[in-house]
């Protein structure tokens, strides 16, 4: 059988098919849901979670894909339909995936901004340290609680999410296992991810760690990504 990390490119692919068509109406999969009150973000979030066909039926602890964006009306049931037809077809190993409903999208999935037209794009904005020590201290706990987990944890966002994935990638690496971004928004604050990725790289942990990053051909995007893949091969 093919590593999980198939199913991560599988992802991005599908999210590029997304982005370059119409949003598809994916019939909603069978999950999981739960509110939990937030103290790092001051608010009641809801939580969505798939699980393979096969989890009730079965006592092995699984892997956990994180992401934002992940609500119902959202690119939750995307996702989960993918890694459903992936494990059924022998593809993949089987996972969890948690997904993270949005209330202020751009505020929490967005660091800190010197530029002036960045803070333009919603009321608040540079939330995203407050959000990620939501998912490292209250949504993990919550998850390891709820369910049958192993320790590998893995996250993937596109857009705003995916700048939040770069972001956790340079800022505290050792959250997650695997990163996934497409489009990540890395024009964020005069492309400071792309500016400082250096000079974070040298304070990088050494235990192992993947990441994945794609652009489509946007003018916004492009040169972003290109200078970043150009860092990670020196």
């Amino acid at each position: 059988m093919k590593n999980i990390y198939f199913a991560f490119l599988s992802a991005i692919l599908f999210l590029t098919s997304c982005s370059n068509a119409s949003q598809p109406n994916d019939p909603i999969p069978e999950h999981e849901t739960f509110k939990i009150q937030s103290q790092q973000i001051g608010e009641e979030r809801t939580i969505n979670i798939w699980t393979p066909e096969d989890y009730k039926t079965t006592s092995d602890s699984l892997p956990v894909m994180y992401m934002a964006d992940g609500g119902i009306k959202e690119d939750f049931p995307h996702i989960a339909n993918t890694l459903a037809e992936l494990i059924k077809e022998k593809k993949i190993k089987p996972l969890i995936l948690v997904g993270i409903e949005n209330t202020q999208r751009r505020r929490d999935l967005t660091g800190y901004t010197e530029v002036e037209k960045n803070k333009e794009i919603a009321p608040i904005v540079g939330g995203s340290e407050k959000f990620r020590a939501f998912i490292k201290d209250e949504l993990f706990p919550e998850i390891n609680k709820k369910y049958r987990t192993t320790s590998e944890k893995s996250i993937i966002g596109e857009s705003a999410s995916g700048l939040f994935v770069m972001e956790t990638f340079f800022l505290t690496p050792e959250m997650f296992d695997n990163y996934i971004a497409f489009d990540p928004s890395l024009w964020w604050n005069n492309h400071y991810l792309v500016r400082t990725a250096k000079e974070n790289l040298t304070k990088f942990p050494t235990t192992g760690k993947r990441i994945w990053f794609a652009g489509s051909n946007a003018e916004d995007v492009s040169p972003y990504t290109k200078e970043l893949a150009s860092i990670f091969k020196t």
